[in-house]
């Protein structure tokens, strides 16, 4: 299953390297454009489909499995060492260019938005070259060597950083504009019914990496910062605790201590 995500997103990737949309594989199908994206959404392609978009580029599905192959065995890097990140999280504006580079920004786009020189820029840039989190290429071109698994350390320097800034700043807001949603539930699960819905929460951040990868090409302007937050824990609230029997506090303290 692993490797048909893999081919699946070698073709996405290959099919922009040709210059070619969604619509253009529509009609090579004689499909809606709607139905091809739910089929590269989904990710259910039948040998048949796969050939014939292959067709359209003029290749085979060998030379698919080659670039895809030649792709994972890239030096591509999954996560950072604590010390790495320590690096970037302590000079802020190290951690902007990186969090802009990871969202496909250019060395231009970056230098036009915030009030860092263009030397300034590079030199940043040729710090995440060093680290192996990009490839600095001729003209100051990024390339991103992150695997698509990339994440930040758990509980580290950079995690933490953005932990505090959400505390502090992210929940300050009504979260009624049309582009925010705020989402709360309380509820009693089981365990086995936590870990289900655990595995739903991770498929929900992969789709949203998808979306993150589809509209990378479009222009800066047409894209908006996002965050998103999930998040799940045994919790109650606190403000009914002077109610709360003693049996059942300790009960309630010992299921925290497991």
């Amino acid at each position: 299953m692993a490797q048909t995500l893999q081919l699946i997103d070698t073709l996405k990737r290959t099919l922009k390297a040709h210059g070619l949309t969604y619509a253009d594989v529509a009609q090579h199908l004689d499909l809606s454009e709607a139905n091809v994206k739910r089929l590269f959404a989904k990710r259910r392609f039948t040998l048949e489909r796969l050939d014939q978009v292959c067709q359209l580029m003029e290749l085979e599905i060998s030379d698919l499995v080659q670039e895809m192959n030649e792709r994972t065995g890239a030096m591509a890097i999954s996560e950072l060492s604590l010390d790495q990140e320590a690096e970037i999280a302590g000079n802020l504006e190290l951690l902007l260019v990186t969090v802009c580079v990871l969202n496909r920004w250019t060395l231009d786009e970056i230098v036009a938005r915030f009030h860092i020189s263009e030397h300034r820029c590079i030199q940043h840039l040729a710090k995440l070259d060093r680290l192996r989190l990009i490839e600095l290429l001729p003209k100051n071109r990024v390339k991103l060597l992150i695997a698509r698994n990339f994440k930040w350390q758990e509980n580290g320097p950079i995690q933490r950083f953005f932990q505090e800034k959400i505390e502090a700043e992210f929940f300050a807001s009504r979260f009624d504009h049309v582009n925010e949603r705020l989402i709360v539930m309380n509820g009693m699960l089981a365990e086995s019914s936590n870990q289900v819905f655990q595995r739903k929460m991770e498929h929900l951040a992969r789709e949203f990496d998808e979306l993150n990868d589809d509209d990378a090409k479009l222009p800066l302007d047409d894209r908006d910062g996002t965050t998103l937050v999930i998040a799940m824990r045994p919790w109650s609230y606190g403000l009914f605790d002077d109610l709360r029997k003693a049996d059942a506090k300790n009960q309630k303290n010992r299921r925290k201590s497991r």
